[in-house]
Parts: structure tokens; C-alpha cells; sequence
């Protein structure tokens, strides 16, 4: 079968037979074609000319230019397309024997507490649209949301009075996270001011821009990498590294691990400890910067000479 039919077909199924979500097919769709790309510069467009050798090749020269966890993830979209091809038409499954290490686990990268205040310093208040957006990054930030928890948040989950949300999280688990006391000021002007300026029709979503329309997760990161631009930020700050630095910064001024699992809406402790390895780098950093038994130079120098 031709890849082209064959990736369009198996699209289908996984949509309307196993119902996948479409941000799972979008993914997907994205691997799939990136994979079906290479392939046809190799001269293959016919799924029955596909060998182990051909996919192994893909990842090794995909190893070049991406993280291992891409390419993880990629080789899991291309293990599921042949696997569900395999079924279908009765055919080998030439992805059976493919592996992919995911590499050292990475340190979650975070804001420092001088970063977040330029951010949220930079928006113009006098302005509707901008006080929405500092309003939706404030709200990530102190709540330690994630993008897709803010951006379908109801008026009904957010209860500014008592400083407390309740969020809908993964596997449509609720939630309730504490609201900063300092971000409840710009939460109502947002929700009392702009938000009524917004409305072109009845909506329950507590985010809407300036057309009445949700806030899409896509135009939030693209409002952080312009906002990186704007203020010279040497890191790429996206929402998910917003809600890191919520947890990184929580842990800093001592709160327990377990609060900040269940405000984050981990299922499992283990995610959480990823940001004591993070407290942990910073204590052995001011240690070197700071501690007299570690620093080089003179110090050094003079006890050798004593």
C-alpha cells in the first residue's frame, strides 16, 4: 500500500476506532509524516518496502539533530503505525525489534525569581489585551498550572474571594490549588474589567482574548517565546517551565514535597522529587560560590603556605 493512503487510513482509525484525543493524533500525525518525509528521500513509498534497517536508519539520523526524548516519543508513533498496519493487513511488523534509550534524565529548567518579576513587570496594564495575558501568566505561575489546565478553566473553578481554584488535571482528576494572595488584585481587574470587554457571546471559560474566543495553549507559548525576545532572556521560558519554576520556588521557601505533589497534581511522588535534585544543585552552587572550604585562589593559597 502506498504510505501516503496507508498513514491516512491508520489516522482514521486511531481518531474514530480508539478515539484518541486530538492532540495525541496531532502529535502523532507530526512524527508520522516527518518518519514518511524520509522515507520518500529515500525512494521508498510503498509500506511493503519498509525494513528494520530503514527505521533504525531514521532514529540514527534523527539522533543528530534531536533529544532523545523525541525521539522516543517518535519511535513510539512509528512502532504504532506499523503495529496497527501489521494487524490490519496481516503483514510483518518491521518495527518489532526497534528501541530507543530516552538518554539521561534532564533537570526540569526553571525561572529565576528575578526572571518572573521582569516577566510579569513587562506588561502594560493600560492595556486590555496585555492585562489578559499577565493575568493568564500570573495565573500559571501561582497556581503552578498547566497550559491546558488555565486555558479551559471555567468562571465556576475560580473562587477569587477564598483564593482557591479547582482544577480539572490529567485522567480528569479535580484538584484544589490556593491562589497567591498578590495575584488576586490583577485576577478581578482581569475577570471584572477586561474580561466583560472580550465577550462577544455567553462563555463559562474564565480566559477568552479579545475576539471572545478561548486562549489556545499554542498562542501562550508563542506569547513567551516573543516575551523572551523582547526582555533578552538567554532561556527559552515556555508555560511548562513556568509551572517548574512554581514548584522549584515552593520547594526553595520550604514547603513539603507531599503539598507540592498534590497541588501539582502528580499521581506519583516520584515526579515531584525531580525538583529536590533541582534544590540540591542549587545548595551544592552556593556551596562552591560561597563556603570558605571550597573556594579557590588565595584562601587556597595561604593555608597551603601556612
Amino acid at each position: 500500500m502506498k504510505t501516503d493512503k496507508a498513514l491516512k487510513d491508520y489516522l482514521v482509525r486511531i481518531r474514530v476506532n480508539e478515539g484518541k484525543s486530538p492532540r495525541t493524533v496531532s502529535s502523532y500525525t507530526e512524527d508520522l509524516k516527518q518518519y514518511f518525509a524520509w522515507l520518500e528521500e529515500q525512494g521508498i513509498d510503498d509500506t511493503d518496502d519498509i525494513t528494520p534497517y530503514l527505521i533504525q536508519d531514521f532514529i540514527i539520523e534523527g539522533s543528530r539533530d534531536k533529544a532523545s526524548t523525541t525521539l522516543a516519543r517518535m519511535a513510539a508513533s512509528i512502532r504504532s503505525f506499523h503495529r496497527d498496519y501489521a494487524f490490519m493487513y496481516d503483514k510483518e511488523d518491521p518495527s518489532r525489534s526497534l528501541t530507543v534509550s530516552r538518554g539521561v534524565e534532564r533537570l526540569p529548567v526553571w525561572c529565576t525569581e528575578e526572571e518572573v518579576a521582569a516577566l510579569m513587570n513587562s506588561f502594560d496594564g493600560s492595556d486590555p489585551t496585555q492585562l489578559m495575558q499577565h493575568a493568564l501568566l500570573e495565573m500559571i505561575y501561582s497556581c503552578g498550572l498547566r497550559v491546558s489546565e488555565v486555558t479551559s478553566l471555567t468562571l465556576a473553578r475560580v473562587d477569587l474571594d477564598s483564593a482557591r481554584l479547582r482544577v480539572l488535571g490529567k485522567g480528569d482528576k479535580e484538584r484544589i490549588v490556593p491562589v497567591a494572595r498578590g495575584s488576586i488584585p490583577l485576577l478581578k481587574q482581569y475577570r471584572d474589567v477586561v474580561r466583560p470587554l472580550f465577550m462577544k457571546k455567553k462563555t463559562q471559560l474564565f480566559f477568552i482574548n479579545r475576539f471572545g474566543r478561548r486562549v489556545t495553549p499554542r498562542s501562550v507559548e508563542l506569547l513567551l517565546e516573543n516575551k523572551c525576545t523582547e526582555l533578552g532572556f538567554a532561556k527559552h521560558i515556555t508555560p511548562h517551565k513556568l509551572r517548574h519554576s512554581y514548584a522549584t520556588h515552593l520547594l526553595k521557601g520550604g514547603a513539603d514535597l507531599r503539598s507540592i505533589q498534590e497541588m501539582l497534581g502528580h499521581a506519583d511522588i516520584s515526579t515531584t522529587e525531580i525538583y529536590t535534585h533541582v534544590a540540591d544543585s542549587q545548595l551544592f552552587e552556593g556551596y562552591r560560590k560561597f563556603h570558605p572550604a571550597a573556594l579557590e585562589g588565595d584562601l587556597g593559597n595561604d593555608r597551603k603556605k601556612k
